[in-house]
């Protein structure tokens, strides 16, 4: 009767919260593992769908994201996980707690119908002739992540995992998380890459608003401002934005009348072999208009040289 007693205080309520907090560690884990694999996906292989202007191949953001959440996420769960175990040799009760197998059975539940509804997406795109590459990868990892979480704790449940067989498994998935990891920092650079790429898509940002507000002011006043001065306007807000990162202004030169040249310094190259990407700056940016404005640059000192069409950009005291 007093081991009866003391086994049940040993079971509540520390350890059902930790089993809430390792499978909710899994779900978040397993989560991000499989965004950052789609986001590979999408980075090596290209869909012909997607070379439009207004999309992209891969959201670097998204992969540092990814990264981010595993580094912190993926050891707490691996560790909490070894203090479980630890916890079940202890005392067997632990393993054989209600809210364990209830959790357990649940992401079975989860994983059976994510596995099924998967093969229905596989068929139904081969069927409608939609199969691409880059769908069924993601399908595939989808279908292999899914399905050893499923008979892992399926094993688990039977108790027809051996301990050694357990390890592998273990040292696997933490081979494979690692590697995930250490290829975002190849497909998004390093840190400091990061803040270069930063910088260079403010830089577009403050070179596209002023373009922008160099044509409204043409618009209205049949003539180029003199200088990138003449755009500040008390009323709307506007003030002439300067580089992001060195505080000095942009380059600014009238060349005709309905020409112009705008002029940057950029830490890094344009990303010419992936125009879609987030990578190096955007080197498409959609215009306010509907338009969308080439801004592939260079390292160093880029230049863009404008033309406003009067047809298309027409002046306001002469729309009828």
């Amino acid at each position: 009767m007093e081991n009866t007693t003391q086994e049940e205080k040993t079971t509540t309520p520390k350890h059902v919260f930790l089993h809430l907090f390792v499978i909710i560690m899994l779900y978040a884990s397993t989560i991000n593992f499989v965004t950052l694999l789609f986001q590979y996906i999408n980075y090596w292989v290209a869909d012909p769908l997607l070379r439009t202007s207004y999309s992209i191949s891969y959201n670097a953001d998204l992969i540092r994201f990814g990264i981010a959440a595993l580094i912190i996420i993926f050891p707490v769960f691996i560790l909490s996980s070894k203090f479980l175990n630890s916890s079940y040799l202890k005392n067997a009760a632990i393993r054989e707690m209600r809210i364990r197998k209830w959790l357990i059975y649940f992401t079975l539940f989860v994983s059976a119908l994510i596995i099924v509804g998967d093969l229905v997406g596989i068929i139904l795109s081969f069927l409608n002739g939609e199969a691409t590459l880059r769908f069924i990868l993601k399908a595939l990892t989808i279908l292999s992540v899914t399905g050893l979480i499923f008979f892992y704790y399926l094993g688990d449940l039977r108790d027809s995992v051996s301990s050694k067989n357990i390890k592998i498994f273990v040292w696997g998935v933490i081979g494979a998380v690692t590697v995930a990891i250490i290829t975002g920092f190849f497909v998004v650079g390093s840190p400091s890459v990061s803040r270069a790429i930063r910088f260079d898509n403010e830089r577009t940002a403050n070179l596209q608003e002023a373009q922008y507000q160099i044509i409204n002011y043409w618009q209205n006043k049949g003539k180029l401002p003199a200088t990138l001065g003449n755009l500040t306007d008390s009323i709307s807000g506007y003030k002439t934005p300067t580089d992001p990162e060195t505080g000095t202004a942009y380059e600014y030169s009238v060349t005709g009348t309905t020409t112009f040249k705008l002029c940057a310094n950029f830490n890094l190259a344009s990303d010419a072999n992936n125009p879609n990407s987030m990578q190096t700056g955007a080197i498409y940016a959609p215009y306010p208009n509907g338009k969308v404005d080439n801004w592939s640059h260079e390292k160093g000192r880029t230049c863009f040289d404008r033309t406003i069409d009067p047809e298309i950009y027409k002046q306001f005291d002469k729309i009828k």
